[in-house]
Parts: structure tokens; sequence; C-alpha cells
């Protein structure tokens, strides 16, 4: 890289525009939403699709509620060609939904496309020809003047193509391609000799697209790019003013959020971002981002999973796990101050409460994500991770001091191992931790325990005494008089489980040493306290020492 690369680069230059509004407005309805999945995705794919994929594709982007799909490059691939004409001979396009086709400002190549579509009840014939000043220059060495005309005549042959077959309703839009490199000014320019030559009216509008070909500038930049096209536009009332952004700089969803705000009337794009070189706009972010901001995007991913499969699968690409909303990993916390606060996010939230759980800017459930994998436990981990896990696969909430303590046995797995623990085996080594002790104590009955080999009653609390703590220190008090040292409660909770069942969290001391915990989990509260007196007792007297936690 260069040291100084301002010798080799220039920042591109800002728009001068008074008074921009876009700043200070919001989005507060969904765009028209067209994907291009089909097409420019497909023309980015290592392998295109087959007809069968790209069937399969078009089926789901239907089922999600796409009303525009552009489908293809009918004139340049037989392919394409061939798919839209199963489209229309077998009828597979719902009477809500309008296919797109993309063609170039050539006779040949637009009798080619009309002659794909012949027979559409709807369709969209998109023209597009490069304008900005290095494609004029480098590419094509053409002044403004021949640019313009090919623009011009591209549209004036697919008005008599589409004139000679009045039962299809056509709807045509041009884009200037390469529009973000290019002088406003001229791109008005174009884009006004264009609607002059199709004649658009309120009722049967055009649609102006404006790609960012090559992202070239930042989000604002852009925006102001299309508020200067939406105030200066001539047929501005007849026009849909629609947007293409690529991802280049990494910022095509935040330029698309801004320039929808500028004006924009829709959006083209693919779902997860797929398209040429870093991809086009990712229709699945910003369709989430609106729902997450209150407002319905009109795309339904309830099932973003089984979305993600289709694509992954006819487009041969994966997606990232960290893709947004979408990803395996999205969702999930590995840290241990955001597992506690997602997991006292969750106990606080209510079902019908506006949603307000930390870390999750959206409830899983509502994209048919279950909240298994939101919280999962590795070295990084604390306390918080492993009580999730604890509450969803044993049914309680053990007290903060049993946590903790618990927690040390789950970090010396975590870094033994160093990989991530599941909630099965958190579950696992709790029951080994604390259902499983073996030491001198046992218990016989909800009445009765055992020291070694000896068998002591616990005599029964009474009156006000009476209660878990009390039948606690009860059994505490049997198992002193024969285990030569002093047993004491420190702390008793009682919970109820998920299954109804009792369970029992115990701190106990045995002569004088750290305090260790039990823990009982019984049909009756007695038989709980009993086995939790029990655990924490034998914990006490054989657990590690590195692993006591004080009182």
């Amino acid at each position: 890289m260069l040291r100084n690369p301002a010798e080799k680069y220039r920042p591109f230059p800002t728009v001068r525009l008074t008074g921009r509004k876009w700043p200070s407005r919001t989005i507060e309805r969904a765009p028209v939403w067209m994907s291009t999945d089909l097409r420019d995705g497909n023309q980015s794919l290592i392998e295109p699709m087959s007809i069968a994929q790209k069937l399969e594709f078009f089926e789901t982007l239907v089922a999600i509620g796409f009303k525009e799909i552009e489908v293809g490059f009918p004139s340049a691939s037989q392919t394409d060609f061939d798919f839209v004409r199963k489209l229309i001979d077998e009828k597979r396009i719902p009477d809500d939904v309008t296919i797109e086709v993309l063609v170039q400002s050539r006779e040949e190549l637009i009798a080619r496309t009309f002659e794909a579509l012949e027979g559409v009840p709807r369709a969209i014939v998109h023209l597009y020809n490069a304008i900005a000043p290095s494609f004029r220059k480098i590419v094509f060495n053409q002044s403004k003047d021949e640019v313009k005309a090919l623009a011009v005549d591209g549209t004036r042959i697919i008005r008599q193509y589409a004139d000679a077959r009045p039962q299809t309703h056509w709807i045509y839009q041009y884009s200037p391609e390469t529009f973000s490199m290019t002088e406003l000014t001229f791109a008005r320019e174009v884009c006004d000799a264009v609607a002059q030559t199709w004649r658009p009216t309120r009722d049967h509008k055009m649609i102006v697209n404006l790609p960012a070909t090559v992202e070239a500038a930042t989000p604002n930049v852009f925006a102001d790019q299309v508020e200067w096209m939406d105030r200066n536009l001539g047929y501005r009332d007849s026009i849909v003013l629609s947007v293409h952004p690529h991802n280049d700089r990494g910022t095509a969803v935040a330029a698309t959020e801004l320039a929808l705000m500028a004006g924009a009337d829709r959006v083209e794009g693919c779902l997860f971002g797929n398209g040429e070189r870093t991809g086009n706009v990712d229709i699945v972010t910003l369709a989430m981002n609106l729902y997450t901001q209150g407002v319905d995007p009109e795309l339904d991913f309830s099932d973003i999973d089984a979305v993600r499969r289709v694509v992954e699968r006819c487009n041969q690409i994966p997606v990232h796990p960290r893709h947004p909303y979408a990803g395996d990993l999205v969702f999930t916390a590995f840290s241990g101050s955001h597992q506690d606060a997602i997991r006292k996010g969750f106990a606080q939230q209510s079902p019908d409460a506006v949603w307000e759980v930390p870390y999750l800017p959206v409830d899983p459930a509502d994209l048919g994500r279950s909240y298994d994998a939101v919280i999962r436990v590795n070295s990084q981990s604390g306390k918080g991770g492993s009580t999730y896990l604890l509450e969803r696969g044993m049914g309680f909430t053990p007290p903060r001091r049993v946590q903790i303590e618990f927690s040390h046995a789950v970090q010396a797995v975590a870094d033994q191992s160093g990989e991530e623990i599941t909630g099965d085996a958190i579950c696992a080594l709790f029951t080994r931790e604390y259902f499983e002790t073996r030491g001198p104590a046992a218990r016989v009955s909800a009445t009765s325990v055992r020291w070694e080999n000896r068998d002591i009653s616990v005599a029964a609390p009474a009156g006000a005494e009476s209660g878990a703590g009390s039948h606690a220190h009860a059994v505490a008090q049997a198992m002193t008089s024969v285990a030569g040292q002093p047993v004491e409660i420190t702390s008793c909770e009682i919970q109820r489980t998920t299954d109804g069942r009792v369970a029992a969290f115990v701190g106990c001391r045995v002569g004088g040493q750290a305090v260790r915990y039990g823990v009982g989990v019984s049909d009756d509260e007695a038989t709980a306290v009993v086995d939790a007196v029990v655990s924490g007792v034998n914990r006490a007297v054989w657990a590690p020492v590195d692993r006591r936690v004080a009182a």
C-alpha cells in the first residue's frame, strides 16, 4: 500500500445540495422490493443456476412476498430465455407478481426479449446503459450525446414493440448504469430524455432506477445524489424512483436506508447480499432493519433458516455465520456479561410487551429461530450462561452463590477442553457435582439420615419453627451428633421446578471449613431438603479446596 494514497486516489466529490431533507426523515413504510437474485445475483455465480434451481428460487421469492422479480437476461442467455418461457407457458407467475427482464439498447436483443415475453400478462422491460465519464471515455469512447442517444433509441424501440402487444401490461424501467459516478446534471438529462420518449403518466408510471453500480462514496453522498434527482427529475410524479446499490465499500445497507429517506420509492437487491464483486444490497437485512423499528417490511422471513437453505443450495455459497439476522451465531452469546444480561432480559420480558432483551435487537422466535442457541458456553462464559442452560435443561434457577460455585466447575472443564460445552453437558456436570456426590452422609428417608454406617433420626421441628430452613437445621444437628465436628446450615432456599417438583438449595459448613452448597430435587419438600443437606455436607467433606466459595 502507498504511504500517501492521495498520490493515486481522490476523495469522491460531495453534492452541492442546500436544505437537504433526508437527515431529519425516518422510514415509515416499506419500499417496493425488487429481487434481482435470478439475474444480477445469478450472473455473479461461479456456476449459474439451472432452470430447476431458478424455479425453486423463484417460488421461494414469491412465498416471501416479492411482487417484482427480475428473472433474467433472456436475450443474452438461452437458459434465461427458456426459464422465462417456462414461467409463462406453465402459468407459474401469480396474478400479483410482475416479472422483470434486462436488455441492452440493440434492436435484435430487444426483439429477442419480447419473443421471450410473448403472452405474459404483466412485465417490466428493463433497459440500461452506462453513462459515467470513465465509461464514456475508457469503455465506449462515446460523447455525451452518443450515450444519451443510445438510451433514447432503445426506449423508442421498446415502446414500439410494447405498443404492438397491447394484451400485456408493460412497465418500462430505465437504469443509467454507473449513476453514482456520473455528473448529476447529465444523469438528469439522460433520464429526462428517456422519460420524454416513453411519456409516463401518473396512472402508468415508468421506473427510473439509480444504480450505485460501484459504491464509490459514503452513504450520505449517495443520499444527496438521490435527493437531488428526486427534486430535479422531470415527470417526477409519473416516475417510480428506484435504487440499485452495490456493496463495494461495505455500506450498501446504510446507503439504501438513507436513499429511502432521500426520496427513493423502490429498492433492487438480493437475498443475503449476493451479487457482483462484494454483492448487491442485502434485502434481508434491510427488511429486518425495518421490522426492528416497528415497520412492516411486507416480506415474510418468519422461517429465515428455510430461506437461507434455499439460497445456499441454489447459489452454492454459504451464508456467513455472523450475517445479520440469518447467520448461525447472530443470536448467540458466549461472553459471560452478555449472557447474564440476556438471561435477565428473558426473565423480565412479558409476551405482549415491547421487546427489550439486551443484546438481541429482534426476538429470534419471530424469525423461526429457537432460543436453544442464544446462550452457549465456552471458556469465555460466566455464571449467567451456565445458569441459563440449567434453567432450560433442569427447570430451576440456582441461587446466586450456587451459580458462582458451579461456574468454577464449568470454567475448569472449559479451560481443560478448550471447546464449547453444550447444554446437555452443563446439566450432566451439575448432576455429577450436586446429585451424585459420595461421602459419609446419605438419606434414609425424609426424617432419617445415615452417617457412615450409623442411622440417625431427624427431630421434627415444632410449632413456629417448622419449615424448610428448620428442617435443614434439624438434619444438620442430627449429623453433628455423630460426625465428631459441627455441621452448620448457612442458607436454605426452596423453589418449584418447571415440572412441579421441589428444589432445595442449602449452604453447609462442616468443621469450620468453607461453605459448600448442596442441591436436592424431589416430589416433596422434606425429602428435597434432606437431599440438599446430604449433598452439601458430602461436598464440604470431599470437594476439592480450590472450588470452595466463602460464605
